[in-house]
């Protein structure tokens, strides 16, 4: 067993993402799909902040976003507290997010992404370890700049 990954796409990415949850439930992880069910117009930030709420609330470690082109996920899920998500187009910027940066959700983009691509950002993305050594010390920055934003309300400068 790998353990549980959430999964989500808009129409966009919905084709990819089956092709990511069928990938994933056959090395053994219970994949939690949030959605899209079809390639029926949704909004994407709807399923974003699925996502991202269950990463940032702690019921998950790891999750996976796919729309058109990676952005409007990414966004709106860099939104939520404790989320680093990162849009990966290649392996080597997959594996890059985890060393350096901890992500804990990848994003996809469906319309610029094929399947064997995506299978192996996705396979190197769960694969790589963070590092840790000075890119805790910008992991921590990033905390504490999240801190500040939520207890400053509509002070959001921020002193570098």
């Amino acid at each position: 067993m790998m353990g549980k990954i959430i999964i989500a796409a808009d129409h966009a990415g919905f084709l990819l993402k089956e092709e990511v949850k069928s990938f994933l439930s056959h090395q053994g992880w219970i994949v939690v799909d949030e959605g899209t069910g079809d390639e029926s117009p949704v909004d994407y930030a709807d399923y974003a902040a699925a996502v991202a709420g269950g990463i940032s609330s702690g019921q998950y470690e790891r999750g996976i976003l796919v729309c058109g082109s990676g952005a409007g996920m990414s966004i709106v899920a860099n939104k939520f507290p404790g989320v680093r998500a990162a849009l990966s187009l290649n392996e080597e910027m997959a594996a890059l997010s985890r060393c350096h940066n901890d992500s804990n959700i990848l994003v996809l983009a469906g319309r610029m992404t094929n399947s064997d691509q995506a299978l192996r950002i996705v396979t190197t993305w769960l694969q790589t370890p963070f590092e840790g050594g000075r890119h805790q010390r910008r992991i921590d920055k990033i905390r504490a700049i999240e801190q500040k934003l939520t207890k400053t309300g509509s002070d959001l400068l921020i002193d570098i």
